[in-house]
């Protein structure tokens, strides 16, 4: 069975992309002392680097944040699926931790959590069975999952039945509520009050709360937003009374959680309603761990002015590229691409340059960009001096829009001081 010490203090060798060339094998907690330099050469390049000051900062003010409006964290995992990072995240105060599926659980558990929500509906008869396993292997531990039609129900009912001597130990389910033309959840009112009555109704569920996402709606325009937020989370509340009112809760508290890494601010005012027994308001937001240099970036720009924060999240990785080829004026090509780095919300954004091994960083200029990414090659272009410049055996930094793409395409990251020297490093388990 993987055990905590597995999981926190693995070991890495050279089969892992990124690792040095010429090292023996080690255990992770053996990499700081070893004074890897990532702009020195000491290490393989591409590479995915996590900055430590950063990292702490990001951990500790959403903590901060969250406690600041009287409600809880329990931070996505699917993002980072670090054991390392999730772990400091329950240190840091997190009530639990949220994964999208039963498979990604584990590492969760294994570093910790007692208690975890999977964001998600939950419709096979495997991960059902597989929730109850894990709360059979584990005394003490509580799951919840998302709900959001009757159709959903039938099939827990239906894997209720074949399995009885599970009957007596029904799944907590939250409720899930959802908008039009976006993801999962209920789509108006009386639905979800007739799911409620049936959830309440049920031996497999209890319902335990109500959950939604608010972050499809995004644009980060303040007024915008605040519209958007305002107006699903007065209906979610609102529902949550109508089904306090008819008494379709289950449990001593009430969970209400909602908040992706976007506009977390504009929901966390709405996790705690006032209803007739405790309410427990749930963070779920994700990204804040490493933060980004894109799509992130600017919707949280958008948070610190309605926050009147200037010192907020800040981005906290970084992927490092070796300039390959200067075939042409005006184009440098670097050994990164899509296997490397995240390329689903858009192209990644170069941040500095260095030209001789161990020099500081210089910023890049304003016109430099990446125009388009292979999988192993990337398209830096610019007009300036500065990219006529560029040689071949520079390296150049870029920052991604979007850490959950890149974090799953290394099976490991250095973690680096200001001066990128390797002060310790996390593993990941996808």
């Amino acid at each position: 069975m993987t055990t905590l010490k597995d999981l926190l203090d693995p070991q890495l060798d050279r089969s892992y992309k990124g690792f040095p060339h010429t090292s023996g094998p080690l255990r992770r907690s053996e990499i700081a002392a070893q004074h890897w330099n990532v702009l020195k050469g000491d290490m393989p390049l591409p590479l995915a680097v996590v900055k430590q000051n950063a990292l702490q900062h990001n951990l500790g003010w959403m903590q901060r944040f969250a406690t600041s409006q009287n409600i809880d964290m329990a931070p996505h995992g699917k993002t980072t699926m670090s054991p390392q990072l999730l772990k400091r995240q329950l240190d840091e105060g997190a009530w639990g931790l949220t994964f999208a599926n039963v498979a990604q659980m584990r590492a969760g558990i294994t570093a910790g959590a007692q208690r975890l929500m999977i964001a998600n509906q939950v419709v096979n008869a495997i991960d059902l069975a597989g929730i109850k396993g894990m709360l059979r292997e584990y005394p003490g531990l509580r799951i919840v999952f998302l709900v959001d039609s009757l159709a959903q129900l039938a099939l827990i009912e239906a894997w209720m039945l074949g399995h009885t001597a599970a009957i007596m130990s029904p799944f907590e389910v939250l409720m899930e509520i959802g908008v039009m033309g976006a993801r999962t959840g209920v789509r108006n009112d009386a639905d979800a009050l007739a799911l409620a009555a049936a959830l309440h109704a049920s031996p497999a569920c209890q319902l335990v709360g109500i959950e939604t996402y608010e972050g499809q709606g995004a644009t980060g325009d303040s007024a915008a937003d605040k519209a958007y937020a305002d107006t699903l989370m007065q209906r979610v509340c609102g529902i949550a009374l109508a089904c306090d009112q008819q008494g379709l809760f289950d449990g001593d508290e009430i969970l209400m959680t909602a908040g992706g890494s976007g506009i977390f601010d504009l929901v966390s005012g709405w996790l705690k309603p006032k209803l007739s027994r405790p309410v427990r308001g749930l963070l779920r937001s994700g990204c804040y761990v490493t933060h980004d240099h894109g799509n992130y970036k600017r919707l949280v720009g958008s948070v610190n002015a309605r926050l009147h924060d200037s010192d907020g999240l800040k981005p906290a990785i970084e992927v490092w590229a070796t300039v390959q080829s200067c075939p042409e004026p005006g184009l440098a090509i670097l050994a990164v691409g899509r296997r490397d780095l995240s390329y689903d919300l858009e192209l990644p954004i170069p941040l500095s340059s260095v030209t001789a091994p161990g020099a500081a960083p210089v910023a890049a200029p304003a016109d430099w960009k990446i125009s388009a990414l292979n999988d192993q090659h990337a398209y830096l272009r610019g007009t300036g001096p500065e990219h006529a410049a560029l040689a071949v055996g520079d390296l150049v930094a870029l920052g991604i829009s979007h850490p959950c793409t890149t974090f799953d395409k290394w099976r490991w990251m250095p973690v680096v001081d200001d001066n990128y020297t390797v002060c310790d490093a996390l593993v990941t388990c996808f």
